[in-house]
């Protein structure tokens, strides 16, 4: 609060060092900011207020682009807004605390809060202040805060850029938002987020955020789910262990993941894998494709399915196949292959493989000393 900008007087630009992460991005973007709004219909709902990251292109000193997905909840508190013929009041928050920037990446339904999840996160309550032109809850201590409304009814030309999935998304028609207040910190830190073809930054902030979500999400309905890695390309492959209560289960629950609020966008292959595989070592997964997944009765194809329209694979933009992978050991009824005679380690395996890790790891810090 202790420089602001009012109306006509805002610029962006006198702000804000912009600057473009990728050759071919069509301006200038803000990707690490947190977007904060609410429900039109239940305004005084704490838990219903949104905190998310979403892509903002700067197209004027006082205008910016936003791209929300159809299944963002900033999405739907829009299409609420705009069928009461309303602007939406936004907040626009840059150089936060880190565990805000984590809560505000991650899949949470929509009556759950971010500010109560980045608040779990730290042991205690986020410090939050008030938005002076909107009113919003806004992180304490942010280095600029943005103030304005998302243009009912408005829409202008958005992108190109170089998004997580390693490809440029085009560009398309998208909300436009206004921005009536610049309020800023005496020599505030400018904080952005580089992405492009993974690994990246994103990848280490979004995934660990989407694997807890989509684990506790499914576990609710299935306590026999043990483990989500949702690491790759913001989760649009996710592997899943889970014990088996019959045959058919493991690909029940991997058609559930494609319908949890995250996977609705972005969950577009999930591979299944029994509890005794650990989904985050790869080799051990890619030995349950290869010897676990018969493809006449093991993939699960679902047709014309939504997904976010930044995945390069989607025809049209928006909708694509989507594919459940049963990479688990077939259980009654399910009597199909022989698998009633597994390999098995002998007792004293474990003891082995811990003095030999410890020895390699002595070594290598010998060699590195050295």
């Amino acid at each position: 609060m202790e420089h602001a900008v009012r109306g006509a007087r805002v610029n962006l630009f006198d702000v804000l060092p912009l600057f473009r992460l990728n050759v071919g991005d069509g301006s200038f973007f803000l990707d690490k900011a947190a977007v904060i709004s609410r429900d039109p219909a239940d305004p005084e709902n704490f838990a219903k207020q949104n905190v998310g990251i979403y892509r903002l292109q700067v197209k004027g000193p006082r205008t910016i682009g936003l791209q929300p997905v159809p299944m963002h909840d900033i999405a739907l508190q829009l299409t609420v807004a705009e069928a009461d013929g309303q602007d939406l009041p936004v907040a626009i928050a840059l150089g936060n605390d880190p565990l805000v920037t984590i809560a505000a990446g991650m899949s949470l339904k929509y009556d759950e809060s971010e500010y109560e999840m980045a608040g779990a996160l730290r042991g205690e309550p986020v410090p939050l202040a008030v938005g002076p032109e909107t009113g919003l809850d806004v992180p304490w201590g942010c280095e600029v805060l943005l103030e304005g409304r998302v243009l009912g009814g408005r829409r202008e030309f958005e992108g190109p850029f170089g998004e997580f999935t390693g490809h440029y998304s085009g560009g398309r028609k998208m909300p436009l938002i206004e921005i009536d207040r610049v309020s800023y910190r005496r020599d505030p830190i400018f904080e952005s987020l580089y992405l492009g073809k993974p690994w990246t930054e994103i990848d280490y902030l979004v995934g660990p955020a989407t694997c807890v979500p989509l684990l506790h999400q499914l576990r609710a309905e299935f306590p026999e789910v043990q483990a989500v890695n949702a690491m790759y390309t913001h989760g649009l492959l996710a592997i899943i262990s889970t014990r088996r209560r019959y045959g058919g289960f493991a690909r029940s629950v991997g058609l559930r993941a494609l319908t949890t609020p995250h996977g609705l966008g972005y969950c577009k292959i999930v591979i299944m894998v029994d509890e005794d595989v650990d989904p985050f070592n790869l080799p051990q997964v890619m030995w349950a494709l290869s010897t676990k997944v018969n493809p006449a009765g093991d993939l699960v194809q679902l047709p014309n399915m939504p997904v976010v329209a930044l995945d390069p694979s989607a025809s049209p933009p928006g909708i694509t196949d989507k594919l459940v992978i049963d990479a688990t050991t077939p259980v009654p009824p399910d009597a199909r292959g022989h698998f009633d005679q597994p390999v098995t380690d002998r007792p004293e395996t474990g003891e082995w493989v811990r003095r030999l890790t410890a020895m390699l790891s002595d070594r290598a810090n010998g060699a590195t000393r050295g």
